[in-house]
């Protein structure tokens, strides 16, 4: 147990890690190019676990393979764009206190979608949150975002938020009759491919593998670290001690984020983003408390 521990912990540094290594790559090298190369290499080294695991390729239903074009086109293509595209225009710490509201869109999404019950702390959590994120958005102001003064680079990282609330509620249907390392293997994959198309069109120069050796650096550590040893971690934590329980050291990943920012890219957000920030996590822990059990008293 201590050992999971321990792991998950390692795996909330690494996606902070993810963060500054993101921020680096697209300040040398095309976003669209640092993606394509990431998930490449990323399904590669999944596809390879899944045949060790499993003793091959398991061979999804049509079904199955809707959910994981959904979730590859929303939690890989659309969610990176944003990632890599947002971080050449805001610091990674910065960033990663934006979509530290992760878990408060999934929390609104499941209740819009999937109907289930907003408790009062739920509620408390979610509007404290979105006032922690307006303040980080709005550099210290929480009605400037309401008045339109936004920038582009915020407005992407909030993407990111909204395309894993839809990337989660797609893959807690997927996981239903495939195992999570299969779903994420192979949805990789699914959203390589639409990153791939996407540069062809637009920017096929961008794929030329000519970047800088530390760039190169980068793009391993989000395709081998970030992404493969990452999810594998983390998916056989919730194998061990359930998603609820590890779920709460994601709150760890801005924290991460914003330290390894500071200490590698020389970054120092203001005192009124990281109270922005502080509030988000507030809210976010909010969020996630369980619903209180009803009570009965005995008959006397």
């Amino acid at each position: 147990m201590a050992g999971t521990y321990l792991r998950l912990l390692l795996t909330m540094l690494i996606w902070g890690g993810t963060w500054v290594a993101g921020r680096y790559a697209v300040l040398g090298a095309p976003p669209l190019g640092v993606a394509v190369w990431r998930f490449l290499i990323a399904g590669g080294a999944l596809l390879a676990l899944v045949a060790a695991r499993h003793g091959g390729l398991p061979r999804p239903t049509r079904r199955e393979w809707r959910l994981i074009v959904g979730l590859g086109a929303t939690g890989i293509f659309l969610y990176n764009l944003c990632f890599l595209y947002g971080l050449q225009r805001l610091a990674a710490g910065h960033a990663a206190l934006v979509v530290a509201l992760n878990p408060v869109m999934v929390t609104l999404a499941a209740a819009l979608w999937l109907g289930e019950r907003l408790t009062p702390s739920k509620v408390a959590g979610s509007a404290i949150a979105l006032t922690g994120c307006l303040t980080v958005i709005g550099h210290g102001s929480p009605l400037a975002p309401l008045g339109g003064d936004i920038g582009a680079g915020e407005l992407l990282i909030v993407g990111c938020a909204l395309f894993w609330a839809m990337y989660t509620l797609i893959g807690r249907h997927a996981t239903r009759t495939l195992p999570a390392l299969v779903v994420t293997a192979y949805s990789t994959l699914a959203g390589w491919a639409l990153l791939l198309a996407t540069a062809l069109v637009d920017q096929p120069a961008a794929l030329w593998p000519d970047y800088p050796q530390p760039v190169w650096g980068c793009i391993l550590f989000l395709a081998l670290l970030g992404t493969t040893l990452g999810f594998t971690w983390f998916n056989a934590a919730v194998a061990e001690i359930g998603a609820a329980r590890a779920s709460i050291f994601i709150n760890l990943v801005p924290v991460a984020a914003v330290l390894q920012g500071a200490w590698l890219l020389d970054e120092r957000p203001g005192l009124s983003v990281l109270a922005g920030g502080a509030l988000v996590l507030v809210g976010v822990a909010l969020t996630q408390r369980p619903a209180p059990q009803p009570t009965t008293e005995l008959c006397r």
